[in-house]
């Protein structure tokens, strides 16, 4: 069998490309290349999908955060909550925009933020939390919110890895003050390069996300703050655009792909599978499965030509950027044990039954 890589977008991308090249020559035709009438009818149209009443396209997953922060008015590095695993992105924004990170363990099954902990890490200082639908698996949303409520707190999401996924039949992103996500190539919902959107119903939050992300003002020389330049191009919101039609099907791709997976990797000796937890709708950016041998697995794997990935193998209290913070694999057991277990297996939705099953062979075939 052929190699089999992590992701391949190019067979996506192919299936799409009169649509695409056809899109790109009216945006060029247009010189619709900053903002415009695409990156409008993109955040027309997300908003709509995500069920929120503004989105503000920005130019990737990580300004999508940052600007949320802001818009939070965070200062006096007033603390933030974040999970300990995920991308830096979640925590380093915090810091960028003066606040406090404060970590929070994970759930050693599901690696969502461990909402049994969260009020230990709450003090005087405590403005907000920001849970992560890590891997497409929808956080515990309804004790978080719970908790906001009972401390007024505000609560931004990170979407980035989660387009469309469920929680107790609600989407991801109607739970905070505002939700953020990404549209690196990879994700479920990918651009062609970098771009990313914030959503929320607060028109004062979403008057403070616009101004912020055009240089502090709506109108060209009009500038009320000093903001940043963080834009959606008009490329990105029509190849969005596209692949915004067919986003549920391969979401249900996905689905079934994880379904099968679990069937045959079931009850695999010294292999742990995901979980996807009850009332949830999981929509698998990632199909993650542990096993105490992870290193030697992927070498193994690697050699027959299947390859995998590491999401993440530092979990972020561990991580160079935050040793002033003196934390110890005492403080966040979970995400220390996560991390040297964890390994990311092919799944999106052009990948073949047969390829499941030869990825599947092999992995039985280490364990037993």
């Amino acid at each position: 069998m052929k190699n089999i890589p992590i992701l391949d977008l190019n067979l996506q991308h192919l299936n799409l490309q009169d649509e695409i090249f056809d899109a790109f020559k009216k945006v060029i035709n247009k010189s619709s290349f900053i903002r415009g009438e695409y990156v409008d009818s993109f955040e027309n149209e997300f908003a709509k999908l995500t069920g929120r009443k503004h989105c503000i396209s920005c130019a990737n997953g990580t300004d999508a955060l940052y600007i949320a922060m802001h818009a939070m008015n965070l200062k006096n590095k007033e603390e933030v909550i974040v999970p300990a695993h995920s991308w830096i992105s979640t925590s380093e924004t915090v810091t960028q925009a003066g606040g406090k990170v404060v970590f929070c363990d994970t759930n050693v099954d599901d690696f969502t933020i461990n909402t049994d902990l969260i009020e230990s890490k709450i003090t005087e200082k405590t403005v907000g939390i920001i849970p992560v639908h890590l891997y497409g698996q929808p956080a515990n949303m309804s004790k978080i919110k719970q908790i906001a409520k009972k401390y007024s707190l505000w609560i931004i999401e990170d979407c980035a890895q989660a387009h469309f996924a469920e929680f107790k039949n609600l989407q991801v992103g109607s739970f905070g003050e505002a939700s953020t996500f990404s549209f690196y190539p990879g994700k479920n919902l990918g651009a062609l390069g970098d771009a990313g959107a914030i959503v929320t119903d607060n028109d004062e939050v979403a008057y403070k996300l616009k101004t912020f992300a055009r240089h502090g003002g709506l109108l060209k020389g009009d500038h009320q703050i000093e903001g940043i330049n963080s834009r959606m191009d008009g490329l990105q919101a029509a190849f969005l655009l596209i692949k915004m039609k067919y986003i549920n099907k391969w979401t249900d791709q996905r689905i079934d792909k994880a379904n099968n997976y679990f069937k045959l990797l079931n009850d695999i000796p010294n292999l742990t599978l995901p979980v996807v937890n009850k009332g949830n709708k999981h929509v698998w950016h990632l199909f993650v499965i542990k096993h105490a041998k992870r290193d030697e697995l992927s070498i193994y794997l690697k050699g027959k030509g299947i390859s995998t990935s590491i999401n993440y193998p530092i979990a972020l209290p561990f991580l160079p950027a935050y040793k002033y913070l003196n934390h110890s694999k005492n403080d966040f057991p979970a995400a220390y044990e996560n991390q040297s277990k964890i390994l990311s297996i092919p799944l999106y939705p052009e990948l073949t039954l047969d390829q499941q099953s030869f990825i599947s062979k092999n992995i039985i075939d280490f364990c037993i």
